[in-house]
């Protein structure tokens, strides 16, 4: 039995073949080439001699034939060595030619062609035939040719797959031997041709052959494609009727495809036979491949129809699927470089891969999507909306199951996602080519939310799939932080929103889609636009009018409409409804027609059959049912189509008739009610004499009848988004020759933000979700990374929201928001690894990107409370930035910073006893003090885990760090710390809270101003409402304090402000004061020992000298507080003008309390003596360095600082203590007249004796006669100094008071002063001393006064009054007194 192809019958030697490892490649030949030929003629000639026919010597003429083949090998033996010196002149067809005819002769058995073919196999791989022999090419074809058309007398099944194995190894190698470059067009693809011939004979064989066969085919076309990056690039041409290629008429199975195999491969080129191989024929493989899965799909039925089973053959399309891999993966980018090629690329190739994607089998749908992934990689920039349509259409699809995919194609298409998304600029070219394109969808914009949505479980547990979502998620946030440099906040500001004087958008251009100056710009004015026009087709699809109205609004359309503006609307706006577009087309007002007509010249239809064109027109909307509208439409089809095609049809009535008539033929055809359907005869017929009074060719009328029967125009939209019907794929072809060029994004960071805007929120409800529900170590860091590259992103840009999104979403899981109500809160946080992570996200957050958390820092300061409460923080958790030396001396009374509890750890079993027996044992052992139950070790590992937690967070690091925070985020934290206080009613945590605040405000000394209304105003509310001592007001105070201490001496300008707001101490209740006072005051002593010289106003020493004053008559108090005052009045070092006064009232207070020893009211009114020194010091100052007006006003100044002065002495001058109140009495004579150097105006004298010395003789007189002589003790004493002080006051001051035209009234109160003294009765006698001292010291005055020439009989003075009134008052006192000093003459 004699068939074309078959093999050797011994069944070892199959399993042998099989066995030899398909690679061609081999080591250099080392046996002469004539030795390796005279080999295989003896192996031929052996297995010959076998074989009855070729052992016995025939005679006959009818053997002539066999016995010839025998000879010619017998020849070449004889020749064979004698070649050996020229061989490289020898033509290789002279010793191929026996071993060619056995293996074509049809009487030949299996073994002998088997043995034939190896002897071919061993030229080839051994390089008997290299790139260099003389006619290799021509040999190679008489190889390829002899091995094509072998055939052989078949003995056994297993002898002829042998041959069959034998003769794939001899094209294979043929097509890797270095010499196959010179293999004509036509070769090669007999090569294939022959291979795809054994695949589907092999169909019917064993398994080892076909999976060696289909193997072979794909090395076959491997070596093939990768010839193609080195072929040269041809001129461009025309695509043949425009991009429409017709798809091949296949069967369900190899075997009907293998019948038409010579009509698929290499009958149409006759160039193929003569340059060497190169486009051409892989034009003819990749085209018969693409027929393959054309084949398949004709044979099927249609989408809608298609059952989720698997109701049939996935070997066909598999086999096919990974041939066409092959292809695309070898030829790489030099696909699109042909268009020939590229045009089966983008038509045939993926129209049939969008239909096999939607396939039930997940193995169709994986390799289709290795294969898009491929073509994604490149060819991109070819195929922009074919990518579109197959993201849309197909991942999508099923991804979110709206094609009743199984789980196993829902999580093959979401692991293609999450791969797309892996590639570096993927998700910035989509958002660049479709998101920022207005007549594409947002593809961008819809994978985030299929991932987002595809995250969430509805009801059902955690999958694979919501993984993937996530992953892709994450794969998208990382693919953008990867982008972010350091300048966000340039590229933040730097694409504005483009100015509202736009050109139209359908006019829209840029000027180059390689330079990121032009298109960066050109995609933002776009997605601006695209976002109004999507908002306006939501009005659209409502009303038509309103929504046209609406884009007026949004000057996306003129003010004034006209059919150009609209019908571009309605031809490139995305998202409208068709029937809506049918119906506003369709009307019958003038404008709307004239908007069709502008809507068909948008079209264009050159180079289209017309039925093509139909189909493109007719696929933008939904055509009415009404035959008036109906004939609107063709006749503006029609008019357009003539326009751009006149060489088709004689005028423009042949056009609309034709048309009309492929529209009757479509319904005729496809409509269920037509029982009788339209033959190719009625329909050419019908179309008789329509071209002006002649027909249309009747094979082109045919090529219409077929396309129509073939693939309905479908006048209604598909069913269900998404769908990709004939027509649809038919207008993508047509639409992509005016889509704007694919636009290849070499970095991303001009348009992170927008982007970033779009996924944050999505991702961060899946990371949430997710996180919720995942419990594994490895997901749930995953989860937590992914906030934090969320977190980077949303930093680099500013995005506070989406900060305290974050925090807020983060913080949920750290279960440290929620009431603390388990028994072992420690020991749960410990085990719960969810919440730990969770807690070092919220720390990592808050410290890396603090700068733009706003609300989310409530969130985060409540989960330190809670941490501070379980005791996991350490003992100092912040610090400001002063050193440690600058802390409070007496650490048992520090109140500045105060542990936090320590966290106890309880065991397990500890439980209250309970029952009767229970509670009387308790009872007998209640003074027994129990020991504390020791801690598991379980216990401990949890506790460890848990501080090991916290530590890593650097909670610290957010308060003594806060000096850097932005201003916002800074005050945001103050406010969120503050309102933590105010709603804990647990007094720890709010006293822990106050301190954190005062912290971060010690840390932003150069912003206090910034936190200061908040601050106090917190503080004060805290003081002023206290009761009760309590741990947190006295936080308070003395915090208020601190911040006073540590500010004072770099704000100058705020001391006012500071030292203002310590006038809170001054309003504690009575009780709360009195607790705190002495610590009050020893804080208020440092302040001042610190900041004395930097404080200078009257105010500010007014609150200290107040603070200073109330501690007067506290016994613990009042020793700091005189500290604090003689640090002040020592030297007058630290005395101004500004607290003079108040420091001698502070100094008077302290020397008339008797609280602790006299010894400090005696240096108290040393201190006021002492003050007066700065009098004259500042007087003689400004002597020389003021004049004028100015000098005069210090002078005023200086005399009324001496008079008050003067005046708190007075008072103490009248202290019941003898020591102090003679002390004072000698102090005041002693600022009164020991004052050398002071400028005194005359009438200030005055004002001191009327003020001072005058009262105080007068209270001193009314405390002798009234107060009882055991309160006020030796008054006499007393009353002898003030009688000194009173005259020798006066003899000083005598030169300023005698200028005076008082001076009378002063001197006659002097003498009123003695008289009183005089009358005075100590103990009911009168004193003796005081009257000698009285009558001493007036003489005294006298003589003086007679000495200056103030006092003389003509009475100097002006009048006799003075005189005579000086002697009327001193004979009251002494009679004899002026006998004695004016005696008569």
């Amino acid at each position: 039995m004699l068939e074309k192809m078959g093999c050797p019958s011994q069944e070892s030697e199959a399993i042998t073949l099989a066995q030899e490892p398909m690679d061609t490649s081999c080591t250099p030949l080392r046996s002469p080439s004539a030795f390796i030929i005279n080999t295989e003629i003896g192996a031929v000639l052996s297995v010959m001699r076998r074989n009855v026919r070729w052992g016995i010597q025939y005679i006959e003429d009818e053997d002539q034939i066999e016995r010839s083949l025998i000879k010619s090998f017998k020849e070449i033996r004889r020749e064979v060595f004698s070649w050996q010196t020229q061989w490289h002149t020898i033509n290789p067809i002279l010793y191929l030619q026996p071993f060619l005819d056995v293996i074509q002769s049809d009487e030949t058995s299996a073994p002998i062609t088997g043995v034939a073919l190896s002897s071919i196999y061993k030229f080839i791989t051994l390089e008997v035939l290299h790139l260099n022999t003389v006619n290799v090419a021509d040999a190679l074809h008489k190889i390829i040719d002899a091995v094509t058309s072998c055939r052989f007398e078949v003995t056994d099944p297993a002898s002829e797959e042998v041959v069959l194995v034998k003769i794939l190894q001899v094209l294979l190698a043929c097509m890797k031997n270095k010499a196959s470059v010179k293999l004509s067009n036509q070769h090669v693809c007999d090569m294939v041709n022959t291979c795809f011939q054994i695949v589907h004979q092999a169909s019917s064989k064993g398994e080892l052959l076909q999976r060696i066969a289909r193997q072979t085919l794909h090395e076959l076309v491997r070596c093939i494609f990768s010839h193609l990056p080195d072929v040269a690039t041809p001129q461009v041409n025309e695509k043949e009727n425009g991009y429409i290629s017709s798809k091949t008429e296949g069967a369900t199975n190899l075997d009907m495809l293998a019948v038409k195999v010579d009509e698929s491969i290499g009958h149409t080129k006759e160039f193929l036979t003569t340059e060497p191989y190169g486009v051409p024929c892989m034009l003819e493989i990749f085209q018969f491949l693409c027929s393959l899965l054309t084949a398949v799909e004709n044979s099927r039925v249609g989408p809608g129809l298609r059952s989720n089973s698997l109701s049939y053959d996935e070997d066909v399309p598999l086999f096919s699927l990974g041939l066409i891999n092959s292809v695309v993966e070898l030829g790489g980018a030099s696909l699109g470089q042909h268009p020939e090629l590229l045009t089966l690329v983008e038509n045939d190739l993926f129209h049939s891969l969008i239909q096999f994607g939607l396939s039930p089998s997940p193995l169709i749908l994986s390799t289709v999507c290795s294969i898009v992934l491929n073509l994604y990689h490149l060819l991109r920039t070819k195929l922009k909306l074919q990518l579109e349509a197959f993201f849309s259409s197909v991942l999508m699809r099923i991804a979110q199951n709206k094609h009743g995919a199984k789980y196993q194609q829902q999580e093959v298409a979401m692991e293609t996602i999450v791969d797309l998304c892996r590639q570096p600029m993927f998700i910035y070219e989509m958002y660049t080519n479709y998101d920022c394109d207005i007549s594409c969808s947002n593809i961008f914009e819809d994978l985030v939310n299929l991932l987002s949505k595809s995250a969430f479980p509805v009801n059902t547990p955690l999958t694979a799939i919501h993984v993937l979502a996530l992953e892709g998620l994450i794969a998208m946030t990382n693919c953008i932080s990867e982008k972010i440099t350091g300048n966000c906040e340039v590229q933040v500001s730097e694409h504005a929103i483009p100015d509202p004087e736009n050109e139209p958008f359908w006019k829209v251009k840029c000027e180059s889609y390689e330079n990121p100056g032009c298109w960066v710009p050109y995609i933002h004015k776009t997605k601006h636009m695209k976002k109004k026009l999507s908002v306006g087709s939501d009005h659209f699809n409502t009303d038509p009018k309103k929504g046209l109205e609406f884009l007026q609004g949004l000057r996306m359309l003129p003010d004034t409409l006209d059919p150009v503006s609209v019908a571009c609307f309605l031809r490139y706006t995305t998202g409208l409804d068709k029937i809506l577009i049918g119906d506003y087309l369709g009307n019958h007002d003038r404008f709307n027609v004239d908007v069709l007509l502008e809507f068909a010249k948008t079209f264009d239809f050159h180079d289209m059959n017309l039925d093509i064109a139909l189909r493109v027109f007719l696929e933008t909307f939904r055509l009415p049912g009404e035959a008036q509208k109906i004939q609107r439409f063709v006749e503006a089809f029609a008019d357009q189509f003539y326009e751009q095609s006149p060489d088709i049809f004689a005028n423009k009535d042949a056009a609309l008739l034709l048309s009309y008539s492929l529209i009757l033929l479509n319904t005729d055809r496809h409509s269920p009610q037509v029982k009788k359907k339209m033959t190719e005869e009625d329909f050419i017929r019908n179309n008789r004499r329509i071209n002006g009074g002649n027909d249309l060719p009747r094979g082109y009328l045919s090529e219409l009848y077929s396309s129509i029967c073939e693939n309905e125009i479908r006048m209604t939209p598909a069913q269900g988004a998404g769908v990709m019907t004939h027509d649809n794929w038919v207008g993508l072809l047509h639409k992509s020759r005016q889509t704007a060029p694919y636009i290849v994004c070499d970095s991303g960071e001009q348009i992170n933000n927008e982007m970033f805007a779009i996924l944050s929120g999505p991702t961060l409800a899946a990371l949430s979700v997710v996180l919720d529900l995942v419990e594994q170590d490895d997901m749930l860091q995953t989860c937590i990374d992914g906030f934090l590259k969320v977190a980077k992103i949303a930093g680099c840009y500013q995005l506070d929201d989406v900060i305290d999104g974050l925090l807020v979403a983060l913080s949920k899981f750290t279960n440290l928001l929620t009431p603390v109500s388990m028994e072992e809160p420690v020991f749960a946080f410990g085990n719960d690894t969810k919440a730990m992570k969770a807690t070092i996200g919220v720390f990592t957050i808050a410290n890396t990107y603090g700068d733009y958390i706003r609300s989310g820092w409530r969130n985060t300061v409540d989960c330190i409370l809670t941490l501070h409460k379980l005791g996991l923080l350490p003992t100092r958790l912040a610090t400001d930035t002063a050193n440690d030396s600058d802390q409070i001396e007496d650490p048992g009374k520090s109140v500045l910073m105060s542990p936090p509890p320590p966290a106890v750890l309880v065991s397990a079993h500890s439980r209250k006893s309970s029952g009767l027996m229970g509670r009387f044992s308790d009872f007998l052992y209640y003074d027994t003090e129990k020991p504390a139950p020791q801690p598991s070790q379980e216990h401990l590992e949890a506790h460890k885990r848990a501080a090991e937690t916290v530590k890593s967070c650097h909670v610290n690091n957010i308060f003594t760090e806060s000096k850097f925070l932005q201003s916002d985020s800074l005050l945001n934290l103050t406010r969120a710390l503050i309102l933590s206080v105010g709603q804990n009613k647990n007094e720890e945590a709010s006293v822990f809270c106050l301190e954190l605040l005062i912290t971060v405000t010690l840390n932003n000394r150069d912003r206090i101003m910034l936190l200061w209304e908040n601050v106090f105003g917190y503080i004060s509310n805290i003081v002023q409402s206290a009761v009760m001592p309590s741990t947190l007001v006295e936080k308070a105070v003395f915090g208020l304090i601190r911040i006073c201490q540590r500010l004072l001496p770099y704000k100058e300008n705020l001391t006012d402000d500071l030292l203002k707001s310590l006038q809170l101490i001054l309003k504690l209740d009575a009780r709360v004061a009195d607790a705190y006072c002495e610590h009050i005051t020893q804080e208020i002593m440092r302040l001042v020992k610190a900041n004395a010289r930097q404080i200078k106003s009257h105010l500010g020493w007014r609150t200290i000298t107040s603070l200073v004053s109330i501690t007067a008559c506290h016994p613990e108090a009042s020793d700091p507080g005189f500290q604090t005052l003689e640090f002040i009045m020592s030297e007058g070092t630290h005395l101004l003008p500004a607290n003079f006064v108040l420091c001698v009232n502070a100094a008077r207070q302290f020397a008339e309390s008797r609280v602790g020893e006299t010894s400090r009211s005696v240096k108290s009114l040393d201190l006021m003596s002492g003050s007066a020194i700065c009098l004259v010091k500042w007087s003689r100052a400004t002597s020389e360095g003021e004049e004028g007006e100015a000098a005069d006003k210090v002078y005023q100044d200086i005399g009324e600082m001496w008079l008050r002065l003067l005046q708190s002495l007075k008072k103490v001058c009248l202290d019941p203590r003898e020591e102090i109140r003679n002390h004072a009495v000698f102090t005041l004579q002693k600022c009164l007249t020991g004052l050398d150097g002071i400028h005194l105006e005359d009438e200030m004298w005055a004002q001191c004796f009327d003020l001072v010395v005058f009262t105080l003789a007068s209270e001193l007189l009314e405390i002798v006669q009234e107060k009882s002589t055991k309160e006020y003790r030796n008054m006499e004493g007393t009353v002898v100094l003030c009688v000194k002080l009173l005259l020798n006051v006066f003899l000083y001051s005598l030169p300023s008071l005698c200028r005076l035209v008082s001076f009378c009234k002063v001197w006659i109160g002097v003498l009123s002063c003695l008289e009183r003294f005089m009358k005075v009765k100590i103990r009911g006698k009168m004193s003796d001393k005081i009257h000698e001292i009285v009558m001493e010291l007036l003489k005294e005055s006298l003589v003086v006064m007679k000495g200056n020439g103030v006092l003389v009989e003509s009475d100097s003075v002006g009048s006799d009054s003075f005189w005579q009134l000086t002697w009327l008052h001193v004979k009251n006192i002494s009679p004899n007194l002026q006998a004695e000093i004016f005696p008569v003459s």
